[in-house]
């Protein structure tokens, strides 16, 4: 009788803990360390108490230890699920006017990412009328403008984010010196864009025939005006690929 009953509590124990260690507050209390304290903790005091305590006590101190074992043993699966799911994540971006920065950041502060401004040697006009009879001769061309740097350690990322303007209908040529810099095979590649006004266009259709074997997902597009209220945007757009 004994044994079945208390089987039965800790079964209902252990569905307790895991539904609380799958909830918000869970997050912060399901740490493996937490539980291995707490049992360290429980054997301890078993080990302070007297015979005749122990003897009073006994089915509450067990039906305890049951608790603290579970616990850690739900700590240790959640641990170790979340290192296998972590990836390490790049947002890189080309912005001329600071539209492009300011939505780069919102996506490296929603997915804690290492941030990469892609800046060309030759700097661009500063005027927008120079600057754009300067990208059309550029995109005319086919160019490769050269970079100024390097992703440092481009092999330890598994997802990386690419943000750039719409500069005539597709992506400035900047970006496809970034993307043919690097042998994306493999990895998660993202892109996010900003516009004046000319939308989408070909800019994730050309981005996709420049990516090489990487794996993409679906881009995200505002209009520049815009980027400021952008954030909950980003935010539905990242739970939707499934990387929020």
């Amino acid at each position: 009788m004994i044994n079945v009953g208390f089987i039965g509590a800790g079964n209902m124990g252990y569905a307790i803990m895991k539904g609380i260690a799958g909830s918000k507050m869970g997050k912060d209390i399901r740490n493996p360390y937490i539980g291995a304290l707490g049992i360290m903790f429980y054997f301890c005091r078993c080990k302070e108490m007297n015979r005749r305590t122990k003897k009073v006590l006994g089915m509450k101190t067990k039906f305890l230890g049951v608790f603290l074992m579970m616990w850690a043993m739900i700590g240790l699966e959640a641990g170790a699920q979340h290192t296998a799911n972590a990836k390490k994540v790049l947002v890189a971006y080309f912005s001329w006017s600071g539209n492009t920065r300011n939505l780069a950041h919102q996506v490296q502060e929603l997915t804690g990412g290492d941030l990469f401004e892609i800046e060309t040697v030759k700097a661009y006009p500063e005027k927008y009328r120079s600057c754009t009879e300067y990208a059309k001769k550029e995109k005319e061309a086919d160019a490769r403008p050269a970079l100024k740097s390097k992703v440092k350690d481009m092999d330890a990322y598994d997802v990386v984010y690419v943000g750039f303007p719409n500069w005539w209908g597709t992506a400035p040529m900047a970006i496809w010196s970034f993307l043919e810099g690097y042998d994306l095979t493999g990895k998660t590649v993202i892109p996010f864009c900003t516009h004046g006004g000319g939308g989408e266009q070909k800019c994730f259709s050309d981005f996709a025939r420049h990516a090489g074997k990487a794996d993409l997902k679906k881009g995200f597009i505002c209009h520049g005006g815009t980027v400021g209220d952008a954030r909950p945007k980003v935010e539905r757009w990242l739970e939707e690929i499934g990387m929020k």
